[in-house]
């Protein structure tokens, strides 16, 4: 894929995590760069985002060349997970309903769906406030980004307390998948505790079910569908 071509995937990203209600005027996503730093959209709600408003920053998250517009406070975050996980392509951040009973309690986020598997079988729970007390709840120190870094670890999701969740892929369309599905998940596990107590799926079941959707051919299918849904 080309630079350009990768940049117009970055929008589209963009686009359809916002019209799935996975994004709203907050949140962001990024892709890394060919060499170092990475992609992401200036300061803007992700509904709107067009190719012209892509900027490049490097691996500390400074801005590349003499685009002065304002960038997003919390691009630290992707900076920061670029530099500690090698394989991770594209990067996250949102703010979801669908997630945020998880993010304001504690409860765990766990797989119930076959398609919630391509999250991962466990996704930690970051809490700024225990390791840098009250703050305005942004991610936007090189400390803090460190910080949140290494609690994702090797996953591909990590909860944020009373904020959010960071989701990370090989890819964007992996990205995309895993972002939607984190919170279709949840919908249907909190729905699921109403009823009874939820079951889920066993690391057998996360690993075979989630190699099985994120295959390639699966992978292109749901990114059809929602760029369609989106009027792309």
């Amino acid at each position: 894929m080309s630079d350009q071509a990768a940049l117009q995937e970055l929008v589209y990203a963009n686009r359809i995590l916002a019209h799935e209600r996975v994004l709203d005027a907050f949140g962001h996503v990024s892709i890394r760069g060919s060499e170092t730093g990475y992609h992401i959209s200036r300061s803007r709600s992700p509904e709107l985002v067009a190719l012209e408003d892509i900027q490049h920053y490097d691996a500390d998250s400074g801005i590349i060349g003499s685009d002065m517009r304002g960038g997003y406070m919390e691009r630290i975050i992707h900076g920061a997970i670029y530099k500690r996980r090698p394989d991770v392509r594209a990067v996250c951040h949102f703010h979801s309903p669908s997630i945020m009973p998880f993010c304001v309690t504690g409860r765990p986020w766990v797989p119930v769906t076959h398609v919630g598997a391509t999250v991962g079988a466990t996704v930690p729970f970051w809490d700024e406030q225990a390791e840098f007390g009250d703050t305005d709840m942004l991610v936007s120190t090189p400390e803090q980004g460190a910080s949140l870094a290494e609690a994702l670890g090797g996953h591909s999701a990590v909860l944020l307390r009373n904020h959010g969740a960071v989701v990370v892929g090989g890819t964007v369309r992996e990205l995309v998948m895993r972002s939607i599905q984190l919170c279709r998940n949840a919908d249907v596990l909190l729905q699921s505790m109403v009823i009874g107590e939820p079951r889920p799926l066993t690391h057998g079941e996360v690993t075979l079910s989630g190699v099985k959707n994120l295959d390639p051919r699966v992978l292109e299918r749901v990114w059809d569908y929602h760029f369609t849904r989106a009027g792309l």
